[in-house]
């Protein structure tokens, strides 16, 4: 068993001032696979104060600088790529085949993404030729507070790590505590490329302790959450008092709407992406809208889909989908399976328990419920799990009204071969990514939604100016 109880502060691990063990837990075994310390005021303001006292030198430092060192950040993730995907597979339960590629790819992506942003990047510009001498800086913010999330892990801390160090930020990061090893990982290789300490901290701990010491703290400029709306809330309130900026990304409650003229693939596509990471994904496209004449079809392939999923161990190599994180997830999602089946929706696949020959660890049924209405619960509620609602509908003004009726607002899909009104149905939908035909966004593209699922945008040039202060300056010249 790993003992990872020390936080990484202002270039070196220490030892906790006022913290309490946790154990992490492997989801696909429940057995205990490492001690972390969940840290508490002592510990947040000791990497409070390690960041904003490297923030003046680290902001001051030159582009080039920064794109050496996030460049050699690059080169050190590289070489620990297997560590980090054995990591997230143990203490999250992605499959390890899951893990190396979309888990760890995914964090290579951003920032590899992030370097061609920063080398591009206008951190001075005229106002206009209307206004001469008239200059606008883009500044770093100050002292950032970094929540992270378990269900992508390194995806999540690259999207707020990368750009806030390539902008001159400094910062104190507190991973989920559900997966923390991961984040402890990539400490390990921030320090090896040599960034000057306190410019990267890292404190565990729970939402409710290092999450609210950093949320009110009124040392921090700026908090950048992932995770439920919930939380979110509660961030924004502990914030205001303050004044500090909050950015948030939160859940969602994906709509796929599926047309009859869509191609063949669409609805096991969409099957598929709904029960990825065992359907633990802020984006995943839970509720399918069917047009009627498709709808008998979609329901039978559906289920066929979810039949044929397989579910296992993370550890194991292949296509099958994992555990969910924890006990609490798994009840979470079982409580929610019922209500759906209370409620009257058509279970068509799956179910309560966990899937035959499986007797422990925290696996879900791929399941897939038919006939759900906008009443029932399953409709409007995050499940995180492999649950799919599906729905039929038969105008393009119902499938618009249905997918913007709830009020959540970060992914909504579109699967038609009518290219004029895939258009014009985007624009309609209410949420701040559509994905067309399964076509996915290119990278740099910015990550995140309206409403209830929240307020920041995270990727490439938006990532950038998430953590930068905008400064007017007039007779410059």
């Amino acid at each position: 068993m790993q003992d990872a109880r020390n936080f990484y502060i202002n270039g070196k691990w220490v030892a906790p001032r006022d913290g309490r063990d946790m154990p992490v837990r492997n989801p696909s075994t429940e057995e205990v696979i490492a001690t972390i310390s969940l840290g508490g005021q002592a510990d947040t303001d000791a990497a409070v104060a390690a960041a904003k006292a490297a923030f003046p030198v680290w902001a001051a430092t030159s582009r080039e600088a920064r794109v050496a060192a996030m460049e050699r950040l690059m080169e050190a993730y590289k070489t620990r790529a297997e560590e980090t995907a054995q990591a997230i597979s143990a203490e999250m339960g992605a499959p390890v085949t899951l893990a190396r590629t979309a888990q760890v790819g995914a964090g290579a992506g951003h920032l590899k993404t992030t370097i061609r942003a920063l080398k591009a990047f206008e951190f001075e510009r005229s106002l206009g030729d209307h206004a001469p001498g008239d200059v606008i800086l883009h500044e770093p913010i100050g002292v950032c507070a970094l929540i992270t999330p378990w269900n992508w892990p390194m995806n999540q801390v690259m999207l707020k790590v990368a750009p806030a160090l390539a902008v001159g930020c400094t910062m104190v990061l507190k991973p989920s505590e559900l997966s923390p090893l991961s984040a402890m990982l990539l400490a390990e290789m921030i320090d090896a490329a040599g960034f000057p300490p306190g410019v990267f901290n890292l404190v565990n701990g729970d939402g409710a302790g290092v999450g609210s010491l950093l949320s009110a703290h009124p040392d921090i400029d700026v908090v950048s959450f992932t995770g439920s709306t919930r939380a979110g809330v509660a961030i924004t309130k502990a914030a205001a008092d303050t004044v500090k900026r909050v950015s948030l990304e939160l859940g969602g409650k994906g709509a796929n709407i599926i047309f009859a003229d869509a191609d063949d693939k669409a609805v096991m596509r969409g099957v598929r992406h709904c029960f990825n990471n065992s359907g633990q994904s802020c984006n995943a496209p839970t509720r399918m809208l069917v047009e009627r004449p498709l709808y008998d079809q979609a329901v039978a392939t559906a289920q066929t889909v979810a039949e044929k999923t397989e579910v296992g161990p993370a550890e194991i190599e292949g296509r099958q989908i994992g555990p969910v994180v924890s006990e609490t997830q798994f009840n979470k999602i079982q409580y929610l399976i019922k209500k759906g089946i209370d409620e009257g929706a058509t279970l068509v696949a799956g179910g309560m328990g966990r899937p035959d020959g499986l007797k422990r660890g925290h696996f879900v049924r791929p399941t897939v419920f038919a006939d759900v209405t906008p009443e029932m619960t399953i409709w409007h509620e995050e499940i995180f799990g492999p649950v799919l609602s599906i729905t039929p509908f038969d105008s393009e003004e119902e499938a618009i009204r249905l997918a913007n009726g709830t009020p959540y607002g970060l992914t909504n899909y579109i699967q038609t071969a009518d290219k004029a009104r895939a258009r014009r149905v985007a624009r309609q939908l209410r949420s701040g990514m559509v994905e067309m035909n399964g076509k996915l966004g290119g990278a740099g593209s910015p990550f995140g939604g309206m409403k209830q699922s929240g307020n920041g945008r995270e990727g490439g040039v938006w990532g950038l100016e998430e953590f930068l202060e905008v400064k007017a300056v007039s007779d410059w010249e």
